[in-house]
């Protein structure tokens, strides 16, 4: 369960006040206004596997930068088409029209912001929980980033202030707009939410907007608010540089 004291009680976990393997204090039955979904990092990718669309188990994966959500015309056989229902367990369910389109093998779907009807998302990569939050996040001792369109943060590449997409779909580090550059990777100097990553490698590719992907989103605890236009990242000791 996430809570506004989670970050404080990491805080203290690592300072050594936790010092057993007993439960984590946060842990347990999601209060009403949340729901919490398992998910595991296959290829840097988040697939929800407790997710299932039309009563229909899948590889489904989150794109939190994708408005719309896209079922491949694959799945869509095995699912059946009109009325689509993302299944996040057996008391909660979030009907959607996605797009269908082939996704290449990477997956069965990928769910983008317009499942989360305005509400927020917060990924905490360390346990593998996905929580879909209804009053919005928990801004207690995150850094915050207002975004317009696609969900973005502000990160320091080479000394340079650059706004760059928050893009789950992106197995990635960062990738860059290649610009005149011909396609490839490259070292860059990174810092995020204060965090330096140092010498970091990354992409110069076809985008028209540097984007972030889980290889460096995945140090962070991550909340997505679609409905206040607000990302916040908070830098989670658990999980090593």
């Amino acid at each position: 369960m996430l809570s506004k004291s989670l970050p404080l009680a990491i805080t203290a976990l690592v300072a050594g006040l936790f010092t057993s393997c007993s439960v984590l204090p946060w842990q347990g039955q999601a209060p009403a206004n949340e729901v919490n979904l398992g998910f595991t990092l296959e290829n840097n990718l988040i697939f929800l596997t407790t997710a299932e669309i039309n009563n229909h188990g899948g590889r489904i994966f989150f794109g939190s930068a994708h408005s719309r959500t896209i079922v491949d015309p694959a799945f869509v056989e095995r699912a059946g088409g009109g009325r689509y229902v993302l299944q996040l367990n057996h008391r909660q369910s979030i009907p959607f029209d996605p797009v269908v389109m082939s996704l290449g093998g990477v997956g069965d779907a990928l769910v983008g912001a317009d499942v989360w009807d305005a509400k927020a998302v917060t990924i905490d990569y360390r346990t593998g929980l996905l929580t879909w939050q209804k009053d919005g996040i928990y801004p207690d001792y995150m850094t915050l980033f207002q975004f317009e369109a696609e969900p973005k943060v502000i990160a320091e590449v080479d000394g340079r202030a650059t706004p760059v997409v928050v893009d789950t779909a992106l197995p990635d580090t960062l990738v860059l707009p290649r610009g005149s550059h011909a396609a490839g990777r490259r070292s860059a100097r990174v810092t995020i939410a204060g965090t330096d990553f140092g010498s970091v490698d990354v992409a110069l590719g076809d985008v028209s907007r540097a984007r972030i992907g889980n290889r460096l989103l995945s140090k962070f605890l991550v909340s997505v608010d679609y409905g206040r236009r607000q990302v916040g990242l908070w830098r989670d000791p658990r999980i090593p540089m």
